[in-house]
């Protein structure tokens, strides 16, 4: 941009020069200037008509003509030329820290702006400029699991390159606000204030218009943005959720200071023919002007739209144009275009880059082959990334570079501009600052306060409530090295399940892929996945198996842990049990025994007799018999083995069973990171909130072998790791003793003895 700003001030200095010269020469040769500056008049002689010297008067008449019009060239020259050398002054040496130049283009001159539409060339005149610590705001209506996912790519490219602080309107439906909601409150990005607009309130002021386009009655709601935002908003920009920006989002912005008369409307061109009507035969588009306007990017001031009575503008023209046509094929597109139609006036047309359409039928690269600065890319398609395009891998890999970019490195501050610290956050600091960073626990305990970016429901959920109010989830936790243990799971359980995956942002899109792929997982709606984003040095386990416990949406959860096969048929053996037992009337945690293999391939045992079988054989072992028997003996598998009715036990020390517990039980500790006591600590609490225990006689799980984990290796090879989670473990029961009193007391004994 600055190379291409100084080519055009050396250009228009050339023509000066070019201009200038031939100018003082014609007015040296036929005006008489000399030296002294006097001037010399023309003889009579040089007057007479039909003389020579008439003639060569009548041409010397009209060079001096022609020599005032070069003048007047020069003067306009002179002054552009002044004015492009003054702004490039004033950009250079002018108060950076106020503002900063924005948009290519606002020239005086009737060319360069044809340029701007027809070559996306850029423009070097009056460059507006948006203020340091002005906050943009940016609208998207944004529906259900897919489009919650496509939208936080949409935010990580406008974060990437943002230096101003943003307001995002979202119009949300109840999933996409609570998936978006908690997104947005984990990833504390400094600057960034969203605000939620109900969606399905909105639904009545579209429903009414019938609507062939794949995104549904959602696809309409941009049309109501002016009675659904705040009536004090003058102004915002409005995005699809399949858009990628490529540079700072201040730059259209700026765009708004060009509108002029009664422009209230920024869009891009269409980039396809569908307007035209020429894509088939029978093909009838809705009117346009031209191609018409794609308005996956619009630029909508607010308040002008309102005084315009824009509410009764688009219906009314809707409701002409549906008489004839009787659905819209591309929802909210097809109703801007046909009031633009009626009323041209009210758009500024962008350049073609702030919407580059990447659709099968689309001329976008009659836009990009001659540019360079590409600024916003838009996947119009069903398709998506699957899209024919010849030039589709390089969109594709500027995509997927915000797709799997860390969105933790977005958590940056804007320099310059105070930013709103709200209480959470306020909190967080204030805890921190209470650290000891000289004490040799300090990253565990540092580890209890980190807030992890989450997604909630990564991928699509449907869940419906069982009706005898019985229905139990099975909640657990994984990171990427223990994948391959959903399916099976899958196959072993058929109830509800509630997952939480601690991954990268690159995981977490490898993990979409693997989902995808699985035919197991693809017919399995009711399985919530969550998706907790790496940071930190340790695996939070505690907080992950808060986060799957938080969105269980059944009275009943089974705690389990992802190495292990519930037996065939446990899920149902688990519901007629709760009804049994009276669970909804009574504080139980049923126990489901746990045994292991050591083998990588077995053969599941279909049965309690074939499992005792196995046992016998060798082929199965009491789970953690040979290395942290206490971990599972108060289970009494003795007993087990020959029980028949659902038995009780008493807490030991060291003890951690798998529980099927009420929804409503007590979290896990989060103090406890990695390896090591985060099991033991929940149910202690279980205990101390006088929770029977009870042993079911003929459930079991099994646990599949694994490679050790990096957190237990740092465990058994790291004596500062075991005194640390040896400290932790004091503190915990200290606290436990503080809340629970006498109660408590049995603990530090038990440990004492142990």
């Amino acid at each position: 941009m600055l190379g291409f700003c100084r080519g055009r001030r050396k250009f228009l200095a050339a023509s000066l020069t070019l201009l200038f010269v031939p100018a003082v020469t014609w007015i040296y040769l036929f005006t008489g200037h000399f030296d002294d500056g006097k001037s010399v008049s023309l003889s009579l002689l040089d007057t007479q008509p039909h003389s020579p010297r008439y003639a060569a008067s009548s041409q010397r008449e009209s060079l001096e003509v022609r020599v005032r019009e070069v003048e007047e060239e020069n003067r306009v020259l002179r002054k552009q030329l002044s004015l492009v050398q003054g702004r490039s002054s004033s950009h250079r040496h002018g108060n950076r820290s106020k503002t900063y130049s924005m948009e290519e283009g606002t020239g005086d001159s009737e060319s360069l702006r044809a340029g701007i539409v027809a070559g996306n060339s850029s423009e070097c005149g009056q460059q507006p400029v948006v203020e340091k610590c002005e906050t943009i705001h940016v609208a998207i209506v944004c529906a259900g699991y897919n489009a919650s996912r496509d939208v936080v790519t949409l935010v990580k490219s406008v974060l990437f390159h943002r230096r101003n602080p943003l307001h995002f309107h979202l119009i949300a439906d109840s999933i996409a606000k609570q998936i978006l909601a908690t997104l947005f409150e984990t990833w504390m990005v400094p600057a960034v204030r969203v605000d939620f607009y109900d969606a399905d309130e909105l639904k009545s002021e579209v429903s009414w218009i019938p609507n062939k386009h794949y995104s549904g009655i959602y696809g309409l709601m941009k049309l109501v943005l002016t009675k659904t935002l705040p009536a004090s908003l003058e102004r915002v920009i409005v995005l699809d959720t399949d858009i990628t920006f490529a540079t700072d989002i201040a730059e259209l912005w700026a765009v708004f200071h060009k509108f002029k008369g009664q422009q209230v409307l920024g869009l891009v061109e269409n980039q396809s023919d569908w307007y035209l009507g020429n894509l088939w035969k029978n093909h009838r588009p809705w009117p346009a002007l031209g191609r018409g306007y794609n308005t996956g990017v619009i630029l909508l001031l607010l308040d002008k739209l309102r005084k315009m009575k824009w509410e009764q503008m688009w219906r009314l023209t809707a409701e002409r144009e549906l008489m004839s046509m009787l659905s819209t094929s591309l929802a909210d597109q097809d109703i801007f275009n046909a009031v633009i139609k009626q009323n041209p006036f009210l758009v500024h047309q962008l350049p073609c880059f702030w919407n580059v359409q990447l659709s099968d039928h689309t001329r976008s690269e009659q836009c990009y082959r001659d540019v360079s600065d590409l600024k916003v890319i838009h996947w119009n398609s069903p398709k998506k990334l699957r899209v024919k395009n010849k030039h589709v891998e390089f969109f594709r890999n500027l995509y997927l570079t915000f797709l799997e970019y860390d969105g933790n490195l977005l958590r940056r501050e804007l320099f310059g501009c105070p930013s709103e610290t709200d209480v959470n956050s306020e909190n967080l600091q204030k805890q921190l600052s209470e650290l000891d960073e000289d004490d040799m626990c300090y990253e565990f305990r540092r580890e209890r306060f980190t807030v992890h970016r989450t997604h909630l429901y990564f991928l699509h959920y449907e869940y419906e409530p069982a009706a005898d109010d019985n229905d139990v989830t099975l909640v657990a936790q994984l990171s990427m090295d223990r994948l391959q243990m959903l399916e099976a799971i899958c196959k072993h359980w058929e109830g509800p399940i509630s997952l939480a995956l601690y991954l990268s942002d690159a995981e977490a899109q490898q993990f979409l892929r693997y989902a995808q792929g699985s035919e197991v997982l693809l017919n399995r709606r009711n399985v919530g996945y969550h998706i907790v984003y790496k940071e930190g040095q340790f695996y939070p386990v505690n907080l992950l198996r808060n986060v799957a416990m938080k969105h269980v949406s059944t009275p009943y959860m089974f705690l389990s842990d992802i190495d292990f096969l519930p037996m065939y048929g446990l899920y149902e053996s688990l519901r007629k049990s709760v009804l049994q037992l009276d669970m909804s009337n009574t504080k139980k945690a049923l126990i489901i025994p746990a045994f292991e293999t050591l083998r990588y391939r077995l053969s599941f045992p279909k049965s309690k007799a074939e499992l005792l079988s196995m046992l016998d054989m060798g082929t199965l072992f009491t789970f953690r018999y040979h290395v942290w028997t206490k971990g599972h003996a108060p289970t009494n598998f003795a007993k087990w083995r020959t029980a028949t009715t659902p038995y009780r036990v008493e807490w030991e020390a060291d003890f951690e069973p798998y529980v099927v517990v009420r929804r409503n039980c007590p979290e896990y500790d989060r103090r406890f990171v990695g390896f090591g006591w985060n099991k033991v600590a929940h149910i202690m609490e279980l205990d101390a909130q006088e929770y029977e225990f009870t042993v079911l006689p003929n459930a079991y799980m099994i646990h599949m072998p694994h490679a050790p984990s990096f957190d237990i290796t740092k465990f058994r090879s790291n004596k500062q790791y075991r005194i640390c989670l040896k400290t932790l473990k004091e503190e915990f029961q200290q606290d436990m003793s503080r809340r629970y009193g006498f109660t408590a007391l049995k603990y530090l004994t038990a440990e004492n003895n142990s």
